[in-house]
């Protein structure tokens, strides 16, 4: 009998069935990462999201044979130790199709047409004391027309691909960082960047992708471009996000990751006066989240661990 143990069920509102094979199954809210050890003691089957998973750990979990993260990104977990000890990792594919792609849009809209600056304008009683119908205060830019750039072009890069041709943007696909050549139907990363009014971030972090936006990149961008992450906070140096977005390097960002989430009470990105600029706007790593898309990375957490059982395992990175 299998013994399941979901470290952190409250990071999704859905219904989760249970498997159809015989098991225990021991859940928590959620898990300090101190108790996470303890908590998998016994554990054949481990159900993460965001909690650390070490070569440590893995070594010393002998009889855990599963990890199912009900996430996609796996940069929690020490693949390699994972591989060394024949411990299977699945991940959650294609469930965030429509959501993801369709807050970058959000964002990309909001700060384009100034929806923020526009919004406190009005508040602060700017429209009442207008002498004409309207005011014309904060600069609004059409996507229409614009150059988006996507960098990591897996499902979500595409859907965002797709809903930018929507809106009558041209989409370049950005080839890696410092590639040695470019595939066809790619730009090289340095020339997609100084092409951009919009660069749309989608790809895992990594070793490779790890400070991928930095000072250098962010100088390289048109002053009216914007930076959208969805993807994860490592990919951009955010003291150079700041820099940027004080400076006038860039026109403004939109960030639904960091690298610490959540976020302590001193992390730069949400100091009061950041998040005071109209042109920097930050959700709670919520991109994801909508509760069709919720449904589904549930289902198919389930699926996964009833495939693995059954000896034909799903969306298998180890």
């Amino acid at each position: 009998m299998e013994r399941i143990v979901y470290l952190e069920r409250e990071s999704i509102i859905a219904q989760v069935r249970r498997p159809n094979f015989p098991h225990d199954w021991i859940e928590h809210a959620a898990s300090p990462q101190a108790e996470v050890e303890a908590r998998l003691a016994g554990a054949t089957i481990a159900i993460v999201n965001k909690v650390l998973i070490d070569a440590g750990m893995v070594s010393r979990l002998s009889g855990l044979k599963m990890i199912a993260v009900a996430a996609t990104g796996t940069n929690n977990i020490d693949l390699e130790a994972c591989r060394r000890h024949g411990v299977a990792v699945s991940n959650i594919r294609g469930y965030a199709v429509h959501t993801v792609p369709e807050h970058v849009m959000a964002l990309m809209l909001a700060l384009s047409r100034n929806l923020v600056a526009y919004r406190e304008s009005v508040q602060a009683g700017r429209w009442h004391a207008s002498p004409q119908f309207c005011f014309f205060d904060h600069t609004i830019r059409d996507l229409h027309g614009a150059t988006l750039v996507i960098v990591g072009s897996g499902a979500l890069g595409e859907g965002v691909a797709r809903l930018a041709a929507a809106f009558g943007m041209g989409v370049i696909k950005a080839e890696r960082k410092g590639a040695a050549g470019c595939r066809a139907g790619y730009v090289p990363f340095a020339d997609a960047l100084a092409a951009a009014d919009v660069v749309s971030l989608h790809c895992p972090l990594t070793a490779e992708t790890k400070g991928l936006i930095g000072d250098a990149e962010l100088a390289a961008m048109k002053p009216t471009a914007l930076l959208i992450n969805t993807a994860r906070g490592g990919l951009v140096d955010e003291a150079a996000l700041i820099r940027a977005l004080r400076q006038g390097t860039i026109a403004g960002a939109g960030f639904d990751v960091l690298t610490a989430e959540p976020p302590p009470a001193d992390h730069p990105l949400v100091a009061p006066e950041l998040l005071a600029l109209p042109n920097f706007l930050l959700t709670p790593h919520v991109a994801w989240a909508s509760r069709p898309a919720m449904q589904t990375l549930a289902d198919q957490l389930i699926d996964n661990l009833e495939a693995f059982v059954a000896g034909h395992p799903r969306n298998r990175l180890v």
